[in-house]
């Protein structure tokens, strides 16, 4: 790649992002299309956002200053400072709570960590995000940030890694409204549920309920503390639940 065609590989392969995304889910599984090769467990498009990613980082100052600048994410920020709603600063704690209790030794531990951090910082974007950021590149930034040791262990069904992805589906369905995102969140929390036992089914109560009822809880809007207090989970909606077995389990 080089200045000249640098922007045509980032078209090239932002457009097979959507169309892998478009293209027919492979029911029952993590993985992207029915089409895919991948083991059952795999959840293919991490890996194809970051393949992404990886492209872009060799020729960014070219694409930053060309025509698809838009589609890029804005520099650093700080995302620690930023007060996020109640529910979703809840969850975190709880996520970070998680993290330090999990399986597989201290490896895993940082990884879920990592995983957990980069969550809270897409979270924080989302919601900071300007009217004129691309949304969707806003979201795609957990996928680039999270740890390979991470994608190993999700692919891996760890219930942990799987309970973290859960929660960034809640980023997911800020994406709902375009066509080739559409119902992706709901379709990825569905086949979690799945491989997650009743135990660990309490642990995605809350990202279940939240795209359950259509909620877009990581969208700014000037609420008094006493009404973000009170967007809490509420009962769960047979929306999700209707396409797994049994009826979710209540935290």
């Amino acid at each position: 790649m080089n200045e000249r065609n640098c922007h045509a590989f980032f078209a090239l392969s932002s457009l097979i992002v959507v169309y892998a995304f478009a293209s027919p889910r492979k029911p029952g599984t993590l993985a992207l299309t029915d089409d895919s090769q991948d083991s059952p467990g795999e959840a293919s498009w991490l890996p194809m956002i970051r393949g992404v990613n990886s492209i872009l980082q060799q020729v960014w100052p070219w694409v930053e200053s060309g025509p698809l600048r838009g589609l890029l994410q804005p520099g650093v920020i700080n995302t620690m400072d930023i007060r996020l709603p109640k529910p979703a600063t809840h969850q975190l704690k709880e996520l970070a709570g998680l993290c330090e209790t999990a399986a597989g030794g201290e490896e895993a531990v940082a990884a879920y960590r990592e995983a957990v951090k980069a969550l809270q910082k897409c979270y924080a974007k989302i919601f900071t995000r300007a009217a004129v950021e691309c949304e969707v590149g806003t979201a795609f930034t957990w996928p680039v940030e999270v740890p390979d040791r991470y994608i190993q262990l999700l692919n891996a069904r760890a219930p942990e890694a799987l309970v973290i992805l859960a929660h960034y589906c809640v980023v997911l369905h800020h994406l709902d409204g375009y066509w080739w995102m559409k119902g992706w969140a709901e379709h990825v929390m569905g086949n979690i549920y799945k491989e997650l036992n009743a135990p660990w089914r309490e642990w995605i109560q809350w990202p279940t309920d939240t795209i359950s009822r259509n909620e877009k809880c990581l969208v700014w809007r000037p609420l008094s503390p006493d009404m973000v207090a009170s967007q809490t989970p509420g009962s769960m909606s047979s929306k999700i639940s209707s396409q797994t077995p049994g009826s979710m389990t209540s935290s």
